[in-house]
């Protein structure tokens, strides 16, 4: 199985110079991060869906065994909110197609007031190809329920597993891979913040679980504030023996439901 680990977005000038050396154009910076990870989850997708061509530019230009996570757009997520997805989805299809063997998930975040809604989460569900995986990150609290992850087995989808200020940390695999976004650890502010060894630690036994449960894992960190998600990913990386082993190979740029709240010293669900 694969474990990857990442962070959310890339191209961030205040990541110098803990990623990026000082004054490197924004052009540059893909490829470097992709010399360090092996895995990244695109944000900007959210705002401004990219066209084929530049999801057949990274595929051509990404090193070997990289992949790529993709945020669906807010125009499904939060305008349609996910109602009549049909044009959507043949739209983001043909980006994805156009990946190849690059792509790895593509995300789903509803908005925070967005209330469960089963049948339109099963239509939407219904109408994604089986070639594409695809996770959903929900916040509003009606949501997590074991009707709504039965729903997501059916569908084979993934549960987005959360931590982050007001978001509940459900410890659930709904499919053969499991999405896991860290929001930042700070108990009051999204995004801020950067995780404690205690914490790195927690977190790389709940991967090493789902790891040896046959999952794959793909998990990002999104607090990009003063570069934290860039030092907590080496962490956790660390932790888990990746590292080195990722280095050598990138080259150039070519269960039970169980509420958690995310503390490490808390035992890990039965």
């Amino acid at each position: 199985m694969a474990v990857r680990i990442g962070t959310s977005g890339w191209s961030y000038a205040h990541w110098e110079p803990e990623l990026y050396p000082p004054g490197l154009p924004a052009t540059g910076r893909l490829a470097r991060y992709a010399a360090t990870f092996s895995t990244a989850e695109l944000n900007s997708s959210f705002y401004r869906w990219p066209r084929p061509d530049t999801f057949r530019y990274w595929r051509k230009k990404l090193p070997a065994g990289f992949c790529l996570s993709v945020k669906a757009s807010r125009g499904l997520t939060h305008g349609r909110k996910l109602y009549g997805p049909e044009t959507w989805l043949q739209r983001m299809g043909a980006g994805w197609h156009e990946l190849g063997d690059k792509r790895a998930v593509l995300l789903a975040q509803l908005g925070p007031a967005q209330v469960r809604d089963d049948a339109r989460l099963a239509y939407f569900l219904g109408l994604v190809p089986e070639w594409m995986r695809v996770a959903v990150e929900f916040r509003h609290s009606s949501w997590h329920c074991e009707e709504v992850f039965a729903l997501l087995e059916a569908h084979r989808a993934a549960y987005c597993v959360m931590s982050g200020a007001h978001l509940p940390c459900v410890l659930r695999a709904t499919t053969d891979f499991t999405y896991v976004r860290l929001h930042g650890p700070d108990r009051h502010h999204l995004y801020a913040g950067s995780y404690s060894q205690a914490d790195l630690s927690w977190w790389a036994a709940r991967i090493r679980e789902w790891d040896a449960a046959g999952r794959d894992v793909f998990a990002y960190f999104n607090n990009d504030g003063e570069a934290n998600a860039v030092r907590d990913a080496r962490a956790l990386r660390r932790l888990l023996g990746q590292q080195e082993a990722w280095a050598r190979r990138a080259g150039t740029l070519a269960g039970p439901l169980a509420f958690h709240n995310c503390d490490p010293h808390r035992p890990s669900p039965g």
